[in-house]
């Protein structure tokens, strides 16, 4: 590519707005779902399908759209995610049966899954070494800004009317679209393309559940179980908040946005300015040992909430856990990757997307049993993942001592 293109940061300005719009619309589903599919007759079970659907979908088709845009390009998968993820947004919108409900769904989750690992690979080419850094945080702060705000913004809007934030995802995505189409440049020559195509021609490529067994076996497989064992704890609890507050407390869509806003930005002043700070002091293994527990007691504090700054605490403590989590933990597992960095990732990646479909499915499970079961389901989870970390650090210590 040229090296104007290179230097140019309006591609890394415009991309960065892409992943915020899909983000936000992707947030905004959080406290309206519940609501919605309300209308429908559905259930608990039925909500944590529909979640489910859309991390399936993500899982199935991420590593698809990633080869493909090393294949065609990445404009063309950038804009053909953004126009299908908005055809996803008018169809939820204007959708007047479940069916239309599960494929919104499943083509949000197809076409918003060709978006992200498409823009990373395009932050890759337009940026040196040096700045890739910079970049993928860029990135990073446009997706997690995108999460925080969407809720908020889908139960404000939801207060005029509930299919109006899936309108206006639908068409900001529309416009991300088009923009796209006209000033976007290709950042991955035919040149370029033919050129990789050439040194990985004859390279065997395992399916993913071939990929991910045999990771599991892998020095880093423990911490990839443990991946999932979080996302599964967050899509648990997120998927079934809304329905849960709905049914308990009787709130509307606006009061579920602004808890998920609040504790969405206190996760992200605890990520950007707390995790570091602790791993440094502590390392990885206490902050990750001590997140696991907060998690737990969150998960069993929402139980025993009875208004509406009870539930805003107890959702903040579980939410801080979590965050505390998630970034030590891909910290530790960077550690241990070794050259194999963006392997190990992509794994990372693979094992939280199947988090976020069992997650939901279970949710909605247990919900219809007892609405307070998918919480205690979660603490458990929690705990249990807390005392196998304990075992594998325990063993794992005795192993670096015996080869000393």
């Amino acid at each position: 590519m040229s090296e104007s293109v290179k230097n140019n940061k309006a591609p890394l300005i415009l991309l960065s707005f892409n992943l915020f719009i899909v983000m936000v619309g992707i947030g905004l589903v959080i406290p309206i779902l519940p609501f919605y599919i309300d209308k429908f007759g559905a259930d608990a079970r039925t909500l944590g399908l529909l979640v489910a659907v859309f991390a399936f979908m993500q899982f199935l088709f991420a590593p698809v759209w990633g080869r493909l845009s090393d294949k065609v390009g990445r404009k063309p998968l950038i804009t053909i995610g953004l126009f299908g993820f908005a055809i996803a947004e008018f169809i939820f919108a204007f959708a007047n049966g479940l069916w239309m409900l599960f494929l919104s769904r499943i083509l949000a989750g197809t076409f918003g899954s060709a978006l992200m690992p498409t823009a990373m690979a395009y932050v890759s080419d337009v940026t040196s070494s040096e700045k890739r850094g910079q970049g993928m945080g860029i990135m990073g702060a446009a997706m997690g800004l995108g999460i925080v705000v969407g809720p908020g913004i889908g139960g404000w809007l939801a207060e005029y009317d509930l299919s109006l934030p899936f309108l206006v995802a639908g068409i900001a995505a529309t416009i991300a679209g088009i923009v796209s189409v006209i000033i976007l440049p290709e950042s991955y020559s035919k040149e370029k393309r033919e050129s990789d195509a050439r040194l990985s021609a004859g390279e065997k490529r395992d399916n993913q559940f071939v990929v991910m067994y045999k990771a599991l076996k892998s020095p880093v497989g423990f911490l990839l179980s443990l991946v999932f064992i979080m996302s599964f704890g967050l899509a648990n609890f997120q998927s079934i908040f809304g329905y849960y507050t709905m049914q308990r407390y009787d709130y509307n869509p606006s009061e579920v946005g602004l808890i998920i806003l609040i504790v969405g930005l206190v996760g992200t002043i605890v990520q950007g300015g707390l995790v570091g700070r602790l791993t440094k002091r502590f390392g990885e293994e206490k902050v990750v040992t001590s997140a696991l527990l907060i998690s737990a007691i969150g998960f069993v504090m929402m139980t025993l909430a009875t208004g509406f700054t009870t539930v805003l605490l107890t959702t903040c403590l579980f939410f801080l856990g979590n965050s505390l989590l998630r970034p030590s933990l891909n910290s530790f597992i960077s550690k241990l990757a070794g050259s194999r960095q963006g392997l190990v990732m992509g794994l990372n990646n693979s094992f939280l997307s199947l988090g976020n479909v069992a997650g939901p499915i279970l949710a909605g499970i247990f919900f219809e049993i007892n609405i307070h079961i998918p919480y205690l389901f979660g603490a458990c989870i929690m705990l249990f993942g807390l005392i196998l970390t304990k075992i594998w650090l325990a063993r794992r210590k005795e192993q670096m001592e015996a080869t000393l």
